[in-house]
């Protein structure tokens, strides 16, 4: 007998192994299928996906302190808030030179905006202190250019700054440069601080990158041919106050040794205030810890301080604590916002539910006739529907009008029902209720009428055939119109705005105010990031409690 048992691999028709064609092939319908739903996964990321991690990301991010006042922030890391004694004179150098740099890149407002989100007048500061800080360095401008003309010329700085051997001095100031404009360096900065400029005069060699910097990147022009800020001659002034960098002057012997040596000569005449009185005289609030407290606790690149102020905490040197009363407005939106939500998903099944249910019962052309009527409003604009309540429920509106003619309403009496938590319910009620109406309709479609009448022909009464056999099957409908509804009612802002006053308005009228009103993003994204939390909780909790496979369309 032959043996006809194969063994090597079971081979395709090609000859290749078939597990190894099999794979391929398989491997290929994976691809295809992947390329098909690529468009809609593309679409997803970038329309939804990529939007909620932005909004994560800035309820956390906090980088425009560092990157804005980078020397303030490593200055004020020594200090002590809770001594009671304010920051030496070495942090308002600091803030002096940041604060120039970010006034001369239009930044400072950014930077007072956010810190006024924590202290109010912060704003104010910076935009008052921005203006002022070139009268600072002109006082000391006027007396180095009257003991040595030359430095009026800009080719004169940059022959005594510029050399060789200072080259992290000139990244650093391009890495600061390019954290303020929220971009990086692009490109030669046509200027390397001279080594010995950088190690006898430090300060100055700082504060004339910055300013190389700026010229080279954000002017596009030839620092050689600039003349510099007044902060490089407040920079030098404040150099040549240490006795051995005048002694080092006095040695020595670079370019424009000269002009440097006549202006250590003529020390004593420099302006001798502190950079502390210049900056509480332009503007007393510089003198108030508090604001350098804030300063302070706001320098990391990441805070939780917009997350605490969504639930009426505030980050304290204490740690944290509760915000004034009268600043405690979010707790109370979240509870409105569920709360009404919740309502106006009631008042919807209340509504929606018998009119589903004549719609399923009737012929098929009179139900088609009627449901014409359902879809109506989503053929008119949300805005014209919603102004349409606001002019029926108002005090000399439609509906107080009809009361007052039927004598159940005396006229002056008429009801309030306009600018409060009554007229938003009214009208997202109304607005909603289509969204309520067609999931319970599709559903209803599908359960058969002889189910009832099989339940009363076994002696059951109508109230006992709904309630036992018919509601139960509805519940699905019932389940996906109000995840439906009160989804869309938790985040609607336009409605409440419109009809619901101080009493009626939800708190994504809030976050809708601080994206487009007060700019502040990164509260905005805290609340909707809260918001979401919230949503996810209810549906995780209505998922236990119904199922989420109970819910259908139909």
């Amino acid at each position: 007998m032959t043996d006809t048992t194969q063994s090597g691999p079971m081979l395709a028709a090609d000859g290749t192994p078939l597990k190894r064609s099999l794979a391929r092939a398989l491997r290929m319908q994976k691809i295809r299928a992947l390329m098909l739903i690529a468009p809609l996964l593309l679409f997803v990321l970038l329309t939804f996906i990529f939007p909620i991690l932005d909004m994560l990301f800035r309820s956390v991010e906090n980088q425009i302190v560092s990157s804005t006042m980078p020397r303030t922030v490593a200055a004020l890391q020594d200090w002590d808030s809770e001594s009671g004694e304010g920051p030496g004179e070495e942090v308002y150098q600091s803030i002096y030179f940041d604060l120039f740099v970010a006034a001369e890149a239009k930044e400072h407002t950014k930077l007072g905006t956010r810190l006024n989100y924590e202290q109010t007048g912060v704003s104010s500061l910076f935009r008052t202190s921005g203006r002022r800080l070139d009268d600072i360095g002109e006082e000391f401008q006027d007396v180095i250019e009257d003991v040595a003309p030359a430095l009026k010329d800009g080719a004169t700085w940059y022959e005594i700054m510029n050399g060789t051997g200072g080259e992290a001095v000139a990244e650093a100031a391009k890495e600061r440069f390019g954290r303020l404009t929220d971009e990086r360096a692009r490109g030669d900065l046509g200027y390397v601080p001279s080594a010995d400029i950088a190690q006898m005069l430090p300060h100055t060699t700082d504060a004339y990158a910055d300013f190389a910097t700026f010229t080279t990147f954000e002017d596009g022009d030839s620092v050689a041919e600039e003349d510099p800020w007044e902060a490089v001659y407040a920079a030098l002034a404040l150099d040549l106050r240490d006795p051995d960098t005048r002694a080092a002057v006095a040695a020595y012997s670079g370019p424009g040794a000269e002009h440097l040596q006549a202006v250590a000569a003529a020390q004593e005449q420099l302006p001798d205030f502190t950079f502390k009185d210049a900056l509480v005289d332009a503007d007393k609030d510089w003198g108030n810890t508090e604001t350098l407290r804030t300063i302070q606790m706001y320098a990391p690149n990441y805070t939780s301080g917009y997350f605490l102020n969504s639930v009426d905490l505030m980050k304290s040197p204490d740690g944290v604590q509760a915000r004034p009363e009268n600043q405690q407005i979010y707790i109370t939106l979240f509870t409105r916002t569920l709360i009404m939500s919740l309502v106006i998903t009631g008042s919807c099944i209340l509504l929606g539910y018998p009119v589903a249910w004549i719609l399923a019962n009737l012929p098929m052309r009179t139900a088609n006739m009627l449901m014409i009527l359902v879809l109506l409003p989503f053929w008119t604009s949300l805005l014209v529907r919603t102004s349409a309540w606001k002019v029926m429920l108002q005090q000399q509106g439609v509906i107080n009008d009809v009361l007052v003619w039927l004598g159940l309403v005396a006229d002056d009496s008429r009801l309030v029902m306009i600018n409060n938590q009554f007229g938003t319910i009214v009208a997202m009620t109304h607005i909603l209720l289509p969204f309520m109406i067609l999931p319970m309709y599709s559903v209803m479609q599908t359960i058969p009428p002889s189910y009832l009448r099989a339940a009363k022909s076994l002696g059951a009464t109508n109230w006992t055939a709904f309630w036992r056999v018919y509601f139960p099957q509805s519940v699905p409908g019932i389940g996906a119109g109000s995840i439906l509804v009160f989804i869309l009612a938790i985040g609607y802002y336009i409605t409440p705005e419109i009809v619901g006053g101080t009493k009626g308005v939800f708190i994504s009228n809030r976050i809708a105010y601080h994206i487009s009103s007060s700019l502040n993003w990164g509260l905005a994204a805290a609340l909707g990031t809260i918001l979401l939390v919230v949503v996810l909780i209810l549906y995780w909790a209505y998922d236990k409690i119904v199922g989420i496979d109970n819910v259908k369309l139909g």
